[in-house]
């Protein structure tokens, strides 16, 4: 079993406290592993690629829906393009509320709904901490992206585990401590059932079926891609997967027939979890009930 020599230390990872991890430590692989924020966040080259001496400054991904166009932001602390003149109280507010700061460039706009904050907003405060002190150590650059456009009111859906919440005493349960991590990675944001933009998290949860198109530059009759079903059915979902299969396709975007997955899953991101961390990842959406 893909848990085997670790399960002992599940508890020990459950805090950065416990290891010799320190807080921007902490927050460099959170924002570099399960949160994938360069997936979005990094500006990409012809192939598609995130261009690394570049992370963070913005144009990565535009999302053009019904509802909005938007290109993600430059988050380096950039004090004219990026996120440098923030407070940390206005990072965190950004993070979990969606909304900008009351001063600068688009003061106290909201954030477009792509931005996953109705799943940040189950950070714990530690973590919360050790994000904003990582991106204070990113390389500013100077990037200015195309202002977001709404054609409606920003309207996001409430993630159940979000709103409820966690604290670390959970995490001794190595499910919940993949719950929490499943949330702020926001998995279940595109492999929940969606429909007219909105998602299903009661009776949806995992079921995928969202559509994305290709990445800009992609060659003409580049096919969607769909998320999977990754409920515990045997069928239709990883059920009948091992867990080395799973963490095979989370990591190295391989289904378990081989066949390659396709973007914008953020495997290359995935591929740095930490064994604990995927095993209990791994260990949570064998719960996630299967599709009915």
């Amino acid at each position: 079993m893909f848990r085997i020599g670790i399960a002992g230390c599940v508890v020990l990872l459950a805090t950065s406290g416990a290891t010799a991890e320190s807080s921007i430590e902490r927050g460099g692989y959170l924002v570099n592993t399960i949160m994938a924020c360069g997936n979005c966040h990094s500006p990409r080259d012809a192939e598609g690629r995130t261009i690394a001496e570049r992370a963070f400054s913005g144009g990565g991904l535009t999302f053009t829906t019904p509802a909005f166009i938007a290109t993600a932001p430059n988050i380096t602390p950039d004090v004219e393009t990026g996120i440098g003149s923030w407070s940390d109280a206005e990072i965190k507010r950004a993070l979990v509320q969606g909304i900008r700061p009351d001063h600068g460039h688009l003061a106290s706009a909201p954030l477009a709904a792509i931005m996953p904050v109705n799943f940040y907003r189950a950070l714990l405060p530690d973590d919360l901490d050790a994000i904003v002190g990582y991106l204070r150590t990113v390389k500013p650059i100077r990037n200015e992206v195309p202002d977001p456009v709404y054609k409606a009111p920003v309207r996001r859906d409430s993630y159940p585990d979000a709103e409820a919440g966690f604290n670390k005493a959970m995490f001794a349960d190595p499910v919940r401590r993949g719950a929490y991590l499943v949330t702020i990675g926001h998995c279940m944001e595109c492999h929940s059932a969606w429909s007219r933009g909105v998602s299903d998290f009661k009776t949806g949860l995992g079921h995928g079926g969202r559509v994305f198109p290709p990445h800009q530059g992609s060659p003409d009759g580049t096919p969607d891609s769909v998320a999977a079903n990754i409920t515990s059915d045997p069928t239709a979902g990883i059920g009948a997967w091992t867990d080395q299969e799973i963490a095979r396709a989370v990591t190295h975007g391989m289904a378990r027939d081989g066949r390659i997955l396709k973007p914008p899953m953020g495997y290359a991101y995935y591929a740095g979890l930490k064994d604990a961390d995927l095993a209990d990842i791994i260990a949570y959406l064998r719960t996630v009930p299967p599709l009915q």
